[in-house]
C-alpha cells in the first residue's frame, strides 16, 4: 500500500475517533433508537464523501471530476452532521422522524452524485475517443514526416510528401464508421515503410497512391457523418 493512501485512512480516522470518544464520553451507550439511527447516518455520509476519490471516472480530467464530486459528498457529510447531531440531542422517542428527514437527504445526495457521475462518465468517454481520433492524424503525420525524409529519389519524395500533405490537413474528427478505413490507413503506412526500407521503387509508388485515395475517401466519407 502506497504511503499516501496510509495517510489518506489515517486522516479520515481522525474524525471518526474524536466523533465517537465524544458521542460515548458525553453521552454513554444507553440511547434512544432515533439517536443512534442518526449516528449511522452521519457515519454513513463521512464514509462516503472519504470513499468518493475512489469513484471518480479516470481521465485526462479527473482532478477536475473529483472535485466536483468531493463537493457533492462533503456538502452532504456537512448538512447530515448538523442535521444527525440535531436529532442526536433533542433525542426523540419516535423514529419516524429521524429516518424520513435523513434518507431523505441521503436519497437527494444520491441522485445527484449519480447525475454527475453519469455526466463525467459521458465527457470521459468523449476524451477517450478524441484522443483516438487525435491519434490517428498525429501518428500517421509523423510517421509519413519521418519516411519522407528517407526517399532520395525526387519523384517518388514527391509522393510521399503529397500522401503526408493529405493526412497532416486532414480533419481530426472522426466517425465509427470510417475506423476500418483509418486502420488500413495506418497499416498501409507500416507497408510504405518496408517498401522504402528495401528501395522498392514500384512498391512505394503504388502504396502512395493508394494510400492518397484511401485518405481522400476517409475525408470524404468524413463530410457526410459530421
Amino acid at each position: 500500500m502506497k504511503k499516501t493512501n496510509i495517510l489518506m485512512i489515517v486522516l479520515n480516522l481522525i474524525f471518526l475517533i474524536v466523533f465517537n470518544v465524544f458521542f460515548f464520553m458525553l453521552g454513554g451507550t444507553d440511547h434512544k433508537a432515533s439517536v443512534w439511527i442518526s449516528y449511522a447516518f452521519i457515519h454513513i455520509a463521512y464514509l462516503l464523501m472519504a470513499a468518493t476519490p475512489f469513484i471518480t471516472a479516470k481521465s485526462k480530467s479527473s482532478s477536475v471530476f473529483g472535485l466536483a464530486l468531493y463537493t457533492i459528498s462533503s456538502g452532504y457529510f456537512l448538512v447530515q452532521f448538523v442535521v444527525g447531531v440535531f436529532f442526536i440531542l433533542i433525542k426523540l422517542n419516535g423514529i419516524k422522524a429521524a429516518i424520513l428527514v435523513q434518507l431523505l437527504l441521503a436519497a437527494v445526495y444520491s441522485i445527484i452524485l449519480l447525475v454527475n457521475m453519469i455526466a463525467n462518465e459521458k465527457t470521459a468517454d468523449a476524451e477517450v475517443k478524441r484522443q483516438f481520433q487525435i491519434a490517428y492524424v498525429k501518428d500517421a503525420s509523423a510517421k509519413l514526416s519521418l519516411l519522407k525524409d528517407k526517399v532520395s529519389d525526387k519523384d517518388l519524395k514527391k509522393k510521399v510528401e503529397k500522401v503526408y500533405d493529405a493526412v497532416y490537413t486532414s480533419p481530426i474528427k472522426s466517425h465509427p464508421e470510417i475506423a476500418q478505413l483509418e486502420s488500413k490507413i495506418l497499416q498501409s503506412i507500416n507497408e510504405l515503410e518496408n517498401a522504402i526500407m528495401a528501395e522498392d521503387t514500384d512498391a512505394i509508388t503504388t502504396i502512395t497512391d493508394s494510400l492518397h485515395g484511401a485518405i481522400t475517401e476517409r475525408n470524404t466519407r468524413l463530410k457526410l457523418f459530421n
